[in-house]
């Protein structure tokens, strides 16, 4: 069976002004309210928002700006004019988003930078399955434990993003182990199976994309730039 290809975008948010000026146009008036009540995350919120609207846009045949958004009941987007043909998921932490797109299957991604190994081990015993916990406080030394951490956390937004539901209907899975992994039930989500592979990416991060469904996915991870603005903004109009 030839695996459904997914496209996850790799994008660096801390850009120059003139990058951000520009995305800042693409973006709806509630977008820019948001971006403006805090500088930096503003600045960070601008590129993610932007880029995806690029992103999303070009994969519709659409200018970014007249791309609408509607909303699933815990958040999740759609492009308002698709028919669900292409789904798509965002995440971004500190200096870094990921997109993920495909077409005609749930997906999910999310990306973390690499968390305070304390943190990590007191979020891991609240909430964690208990082996998942006790594998993360195994780890040889703190920054194993925080790696093992952001991994398994990463996963679960992931999957928890793919049915558009709430970070608490994640907890309960179980997702240690090697990637990829297949989860044949995922409780109050949704319907299984749901199948998570972790994606390397720059930087103390982690990455997971998740898609729902029986058929094999691969990933094709790709890197946004900011010279794609103009190229992909001018294919467009």
């Amino acid at each position: 069976m030839t695996p459904d290809p997914v496209d996850l975008w790799v994008i660096p948010t801390d850009q120059p002004d003139p990058v951000v000026h520009r995305l800042r146009t693409l973006l709806d008036p509630g977008e820019r309210a948001r971006a403006d009540k805090d500088a930096l995350i503003g600045r960070r919120f601008t590129v993610v928002h932007g880029v995806v609207r690029l992103l999303a846009a070009e994969r519709l045949g659409l200018h970014p700006a007249e791309l609408a958004w509607r909303y699933g009941p815990h958040g999740k987007p759609e492009p308002a004019v698709d028919d669900g043909r292409v789904q798509l998921s965002y995440s971004a932490s500190g200096a870094l988003a990921v997109l993920a797109i495909a077409d005609g299957r749930q997906v999910g991604a999310d990306v973390e930078e690499l968390r305070d190994e304390r943190v990590a081990a007191r979020i891991a015993d609240r909430y964690f399955p208990r082996a998942e916990a006790e594998f993360v406080a195994r780890a040889a030394t703190p920054s194993a434990r925080a790696a093992r951490f952001t991994r398994l956390w990463s996963r679960r937004e992931a999957c928890v993003k793919a049915y558009g539901g709430r970070l608490v209907q994640g907890f309960g899975l179980p997702l240690a182990g090697p990637s990829p992994l297949r989860l044949d039930a995922v409780g109050g989500l949704g319907e299984g199976p749901c199948q998570v592979r972790d994606v390397p990416v720059p930087g103390p991060f982690h990455a997971a994309v998740a898609a729902v469904g029986d058929r094999p996915f691969e990933v094709r991870r790709r890197y946004w730039s900011a010279h794609l603005i103009s190229e992909q903004a001018s294919s467009l109009t």
